[in-house]
């Protein structure tokens, strides 16, 4: 799935709304402590597994203002869960959060952030109370996803803070590496957050999937493709094969850590060709591969 890119208008309205909270928090200093975020906003938080879903029965049970289609099948919230493997879930009548336990700790802190985007954007509650048509479709669910999500890196990023230090230093691994430990996130949405709002002016790319050299069979290269606006401006989205192929030039049998780096030529979307620098790492559930902008590419032409 590539990245969507939000209209200067929604973003700017996001930021708003994380902007009023942060300055409630009093612009608290990395990393953010959810909790004090969910005391300001006055949100509850609850656990689900998918062998005790007991928390979900309640609050279905309690539900007033979701309207009586879920009243009169409690079962949506719960097949919803289990046949989407849902990790978390935002209840807006309860002003609830679920989180399933089973997940790390580290993911269950994004999964909380993306819930709390739903609950600080007003549009976002009429979509997930209403029954209107919009909501069901893909694009929509995409769109409002790609919202919340949006608000959760600067929520957990906090705004400009993140990119004033991504800024200061090179693009690439290390220094994702140094802002993960720096804001106490997840190395996946550190890197996702990097690419998308550092360096303005650079073409970068990232893949997050599974080991080039020990793939998977029947599933995807990569699970996410993440385009820098810098990129997208200049290049035309490629091939996932394309991609995969290029990686598989330079990363190494190692199961975790480092898999290698090298240079993989691409051509924008004027047909010129230019030099980007791949690097990969493994954390063995997933491979993150940045490719970063270098140079437009030198033909040698022989004497």
């Amino acid at each position: 799935m590539r990245n969507i890119i939000l209209s200067r208008g929604t973003a700017s309205d996001i930021e708003r709304q994380v902007n009023k909270v942060l300055r409630g928090l009093g612009n608290p200093e990395p990393p953010l402590r959810l909790d004090d975020v969910r005391e300001l906003l006055s949100l509850d938080r609850r656990y689900y597994s998918t062998t005790d879903d007991s928390p979900l029965r309640e609050t279905i049970s309690k539900l007033t203002v979701a309207g009586a289609q879920i009243m009169k099948r409690p079962g949506l919230i719960l097949d919803a869960v289990r046949k989407l493997d849902l990790r978390a879930l935002y209840l807006p009548d309860r002003k609830r959060i679920l989180l399933d336990s089973a997940q790390p700790d580290a993911k269950q802190r994004w999964n909380e952030a993306h819930e709390i985007g739903h609950s600080i954007l007003p549009w976002h509650e009429d979509l997930m109370l209403g029954d209107h048509e919009q909501t069901l479709t893909p694009g929509c669910h995409q769109q409002i996803e790609a919202e919340a999500n949006y608000a959760a890196g600067q929520l957990l990023f906090l705004q400009s803070r993140f990119g004033t230090a991504a800024n200061d230093s090179a693009p690439g691994l290390d220094a994702v590496r140094a802002l993960k430990s720096a804001f106490g996130n997840t190395y996946t949405t550190t890197f996702w957050r990097f690419i998308e709002d550092s360096h303005r002016d650079v073409p970068m790319i990232g893949l997050i999937g599974q080991h080039p050299r020990f793939p998977i069979a029947n599933q995807p290269e990569f699970r996410h493709i993440i385009e820098s606006p810098a990129y997208k401006a200049l290049f035309e989205s490629l091939p996932t094969d394309r991609l995969a192929q290029a990686i598989r030039t330079y990363c190494e049998y190692r199961k975790r850590g480092p898999l290698g780096a090298g240079e993989v030529n691409l051509t924008d979307r004027r047909g010129e060709a230019h030099v980007f620098l791949f690097e990969t790492f493994s954390n063995t559930y997933d491979c993150l591969t940045m490719g970063t902008y270098q140079r437009p590419y030198a033909r040698v032409v022989g004497l």
